[in-house]
């Protein structure tokens, strides 16, 4: 992200500039604000100033009069001051990077340039961040030479997904007495996206499961190259290196080859957001780890050339609705599903109709391999999802339990979880449906489940 320029004062002068609206209103308006800017030091020697008038009008004490006249003038004088004062600033804001996941640091680096043909006098900087980043970075910038510039930065990190807007810069403008200070700020901000972290998971067999689409039989991806061409005729503008001469010579007119399509795998990524089946909220909470690992398995499934739908229980795809939602690998499409799981909250839906609805439409097509991030299941629930495996030809589901793993897909028992009758009820419809089932949470790595999921070979699960 290049830094870009942050003008808005609320003047032309800068954004430093205390206001020099051409109206009365906005002179009268920028001068009470100034007045309003007295620090604790302006006021209290204004005070002292008006009670030694007073006291020397009663007393009748010239000397007194005049110390009085000078507490009560300084603090004016100076608000006066830095009223007229103008400073041509220019603020610039750079992210590095702009998107983090969980638990990470960005940089923040700040630049505030001098356009003007005076020095400005002494300067803090401050930047406003959400406090869920940290305390507010402020800085303190010595006198800045006509066309000069200063340069600093501060590290900001965030526990939990989100947009966060940093900004607008704030500029603090103060006498040299202490007697003022007037805030100026500029107008633009930036946003820093934080991510779930994303788990590299080990290469399985899964992903290879799944079928292409389009017409022709079904092959791995692997198989179709770009040496897989049928020739047909020449079009103008077509590129005549492509020209296929055996063609040509049996055919007694020009062709050129048209290279096969190849077919590309599909998978379905299901997140299951209800409020109702996840207990417990925070960083470390069951919904946090189904959305980190509904991240980490559609990186993964991208990095390996895989076109991958986002799907949540309400039935609504993920981040758009070209070819059904499906999205292939570019250097965009990870970060756009990132920024998508960035902001994913809780959904008020009691079951999962609305994702076996869109699974069940014609318009998506096949959904490819299936891979499932559920909260809690009741019986009810768990068949629903139970049928969501009939158009699929392999369906993995991971259970977000509370805390551990209980029984794994293979039957084995895993230490460390709370083997609820829920969960063990859900992964026992799952299991008779065809499904790789297993539980998971908060703890629990991914990419062991993953492998184990890779190795499980629940009935029915080929075709």
């Amino acid at each position: 992200m290049a830094y870009g320029a942050a003008p808005g004062a609320p003047s032309a002068a800068g954004p430093a500039a205390p206001g020099d609206g051409s109206g009365p209103e906005e002179r009268s308006g920028s001068l009470r604000r100034a007045f309003g800017g007295l620090t604790t030091r302006g006021r209290s020697f204004l005070a002292a100033g008006l009670a030694a008038v007073l006291c020397a009008y009663l007393l009748g004490q010239d000397e007194l009069l005049r110390v009085g006249v000078l507490l009560g003038v300084l603090p004016l004088v100076c608000v006066l001051v830095l009223h007229r004062t103008r400073y041509r600033v220019a603020g610039y804001r750079r992210l590095s990077p702009s998107r983090v996941p969980v638990r990470s640091e960005a940089r923040v680096h700040l630049r505030m340039d001098n356009v003007s043909r005076l020095p400005t006098g002494l300067l803090m900087l401050q930047d406003r961040v959400p406090y869920v980043l940290g305390p507010r970075p402020r800085f303190v910038l010595d006198r800045v030479e006509p066309g000069g510039r200063r340069e600093v930065s501060y590290r900001v990190r965030a526990d939990l997904r989100g947009h966060y807007p940093l900004g607008p810069l704030q500029l603090r403008l103060t006498d040299p007495f202490g007697m003022c200070e007037l805030t100026r700020s500029f107008s633009t901000w930036d946003t820093l996206t934080v991510v779930p972290p994303v788990e590299a998971l080990p290469p399985t067999r899964s992903a290879g499961r799944t079928g292409g689409y389009g017409e022709g039989r079904q092959r791995p991806l692997a198989l179709a190259g770009d040496d897989d061409v049928i020739p047909r005729g020449y079009r103008h503008g077509d590129d005549l290196r492509r020209v296929h001469w055996r063609s040509t010579a049996r055919y007694g007119e020009l062709m050129v080859r048209r290279e096969e399509q190849p077919q590309q795998a599909r998978c379905t990524v299901l997140l299951d957001t209800r409020r109702a089946g996840y207990s417990g909220s925070g960083p470390d909470s069951p919904f946090e780890w189904a959305v980190a690992g509904a991240a980490s398995v559609c990186v993964h499934l991208l990095e390996r050339g895989c076109s991958v739908r986002l799907l949540t229980d309400t039935g609504a795809a993920a981040p758009g609705p070209e070819s059904g939602g499906f999205l292939a690998e570019n250097p965009d499409t990870a970060g756009l599903l990132l920024d998508t799981l960035a902001i994913v909250e809780h959904s008020n839906e009691q079951g999962l109709a609305g994702a076996y609805d869109a699974l069940r439409g014609g318009d998506a097509g096949q959904p490819g391999l299936l891979i499932a991030f559920l909260g809690a299941l009741d019986e009810e629930q768990a068949l629903t999802v139970g049928r969501l495996r009939q158009r699929s030809g392999r369906a993995v589901a991971f259970l977000a339990a509370p805390a551990g793993r209980p029984q794994g897909g293979t039957g084995q028992q895993v230490p460390g979880p709370d083997e609820s009758p829920g969960t063990e009820a859900a992964l026992r419809v799952l299991h008779e449906a065809g499904w790789t089932a297993l539980a998971g949470g908060p703890g629990t790595p991914l990419a062991a489940l993953w492998q184990e999921a890779d190795h499980a070979s629940p009935k029915g699960a080929e075709r």
